[in-house]
């Protein structure tokens, strides 16, 4: 049991049921959207009307399914390729910014942290929308200069995945950090006086 929890046995009952009402405000949408998948209706409430499988496997209008349409399939491909990309990039980005940060003194350490917390602090429609005001500015002058376009300054998955992997590195390195902070160091000498290398 958390120890931080009350201990008289109203404040446990009161605290745990905040704990279950809590969870449940987080799960409802959730469990709401699972729901309605299966809802024999055009439109997601209630009367429940029957349960079907069209909203997955219908082949016609008005109910086709997610398997036959193809904006739909497209956009759980450009689901995919994002998701693997930055969370690759993500981890590889983020547990070197740990160990940068944790094991490393440099100067302007603190400054560079503070840089990088940034995109959690801000909202991400903003961080989106700078993104995108960035790279046309870039990409503007570019088309002058050069005559030729760039399209990876243009509006698309590539903006995407740098929108995605300027916020997702944060959260890697902080969670990287933390454990990092909790290692025991003796581990890590012992390590190299078997013969590791520090990197």
């Amino acid at each position: 049991m958390n120890v931080a929890a009350p201990q008289s046995p109203v404040l446990r009952a009161a605290y745990h049921a905040y704990i279950a009402l809590f969870i449940l405000y987080l799960a409802a949408p959730l469990a709401a959207a699972a729901l309605f998948a299966f809802h024999d209706s055009l439109f997601a409430g209630f009367p429940w009307n029957g349960f079907t499988l069209d909203w997955f496997f219908g082949d016609t209008e008005p109910k086709l399914g997610m398997f036959h349409d193809r904006r739909l399939l497209q956009g759980l491909w450009n689901s995919l390729r994002v998701g693997v990309v930055v969370a690759a990039l993500s981890t590889f980005v983020g547990t070197t910014n740990a160990f940068l940060f944790e094991r490393r003194r440099f100067p302007g350490r603190e400054l560079l942290y503070i840089l990088m917390i940034i995109p959690l602090v801000i909202p991400g429609v903003i961080v989106g929308i700078s993104i995108l005001v960035f790279a046309s500015s870039v990409a503007n002058p570019l088309e002058d200069w050069l005559n030729a376009d760039v399209p990876q300054l243009r509006p698309g998955l590539a903006l995407v995945v740098l929108g995605q992997f300027s916020f997702l590195t944060t959260i890697t390195t902080l969670v990287v950090a933390a454990r990092l902070r909790k290692f025991d160091m003796a581990l890590e000498e012992a390590a190299l006086n078997l013969g590791a290398g520090r990197r």
